[in-house]
């Protein structure tokens, strides 16, 4: 140990109960700073999580990000003719080709996807007329890219395999109609189709909208309700990282020139709104380990006008303004590095605490724990910036002991 380390350790001993104050005023602010952290970055993760496991990564549809030009416009840009009342060409709307571009997505590495056809149907039943949307969807490829399989609780995907007249609906849409498994409905379609329709399956995510208006039946079978044959006009994606749907997303769309939009560009707002709520959060969690900072300036300030006469004795023995600094450094980083990690070891404890509480939000059938992060950045930040301040709260009244100048304060003890 070296003698300015040694003296460090003798003063902050001698004075034991202004370190205890110290070293709790870091602790605690350390272990806060790691439960509200925790608990805000995995309420976050698991509203990411939620958000991303039940909708697609990445939905083609048979849009364009940028509308086709009119050929009378590519060909005179400057022309001042406008033709108006002109009426658009009809045709079956649809992604064209679709085979050939799902065959390319599905052969990109890292993820799974499914073609699906999309539209809206009147369910009548009993008297009721309901306006729902129906997808079509191949069940193989539907489970490999969607959550559904995992919320029915009657039935399966597998079931609309066996019934090519099968039909999926959500748990809210069959209390609506008082149907149940077996049940028998009308769906009539904008193309004037009509087909009868069994349910087969009921699910329930816990979203009363969804519940109420998503209906699944086989891709063929919507394709002939809908009047659409061999066609769908969406290719849903899911990738094995979920983050990287925004570059994969860009690389799809310039091969295949139909829009392709990743979960992050959907849910741009929401993600500001989480970046905004993470400052907040950071700026307050600091704020109290920047407080606690303060008691360490505080004992180091008092030990420095104490120990003035045994400063100018040092200096006087040869000294140098330099290793005084270091002797008044050294103890805030003893007292950063024990306060941090007797913060940390709070910290784990108020965060399993944390992760016991159990919540039953109004209205909710199932009982949620608080969602707590365990990454150990966090615990690398907190400790991290617990040192630091703590080092800059001594860097003041190290910086004024190395300033002593002995012979006035020898002189004074004559």
């Amino acid at each position: 140990m070296s003698v300015q380390l040694a003296i460090a350790v003798t003063q902050l001993i001698s004075r034991r109960r202004p370190t205890l104050v110290s070293l709790t005023g870091i602790a605690l602010g350390v272990a806060f700073f790691l439960a509200v952290s925790s608990l805000m970055r995995g309420s976050e993760r698991d509203f990411i999580k939620r958000l991303i496991d039940n909708n697609p990564h990445i939905t083609v549809s048979d849009e364009y990000r940028k509308p086709q030009e009119q050929p009378a416009r590519q060909q005179w840009p400057e022309g001042a003719v406008e033709v108006l009342r002109v009426k658009p060409l009809t045709e079956v709307r649809g992604i064209r080709g679709h085979g050939q571009k799902f065959a390319f997505i599905e052969s990109l590495p890292g993820l799974r996807a499914a073609p699906v056809l999309v539209g809206s149907v009147v369910l009548t039943f009993a008297g009721r007329i309901e306006g729902v949307t129906l997808n079509g969807v191949i069940p193989e490829k539907m489970k490999e890219v969607s959550t559904i399989e995992d919320k029915l609780i009657h039935g399966s995907l597998d079931a609309l395999a066996a019934n090519p007249n099968g039909m999926v609906i959500g748990d809210g849409l069959a209390k609506k109609f008082g149907l149940e498994m077996g049940s028998v409905v009308n769906a009539s379609s904008p193309a004037g189709e009509v087909r009868t329709l069994k349910v087969v399956g009921i699910f329930r995510t816990g979203n009363a909208n969804y519940d109420e208006s998503q209906t699944f039946v086989l891709l063929k079978r919507a394709q002939g309700l809908l009047d659409r044959a061999n066609r769908v006009n969406r290719l849903i994606l899911q990738l094995d990282d979920p983050y990287a749907a925004r570059e994969v997303a860009a690389v799809i769309e310039r091969r295949i020139g139909y829009k392709a939009l990743s979960w992050q560009e959907a849910t741009e707002d929401l993600m500001s709104v989480l970046l905004v709520r993470n400052l907040i959060m950071y700026s307050v969690v600091s704020a109290i380990l920047v407080v606690a900072s303060f008691g360490i300036y505080n004992t180091i300030s008092t030990i420095v006008i104490e120990k003035t006469q045994d400063i100018a004795i040092l200096k006087s023995m040869g000294f140098h303004a330099r290793d005084i600094r270091q002797i008044f450094l050294a103890e805030g980083v003893i007292l950063g590095a024990l306060g941090s990690l007797m913060g940390v070891t709070l910290g784990i404890g108020l965060m399993w605490l944390l992760a016991q509480v159990e919540i039953k939000p109004p209205g909710a059938t199932e009982i949620v724990h608080l969602p707590i992060y365990w990454g150990w950045e966090q615990y690398l930040l907190a400790a991290s910036f617990a040192l630091v301040s703590a080092v800059g709260a001594a860097y003041l009244p190290a910086r004024k002991a190395g300033r002593v100048q002995p012979v006035t304060i020898l002189r004074g003890m004559a």
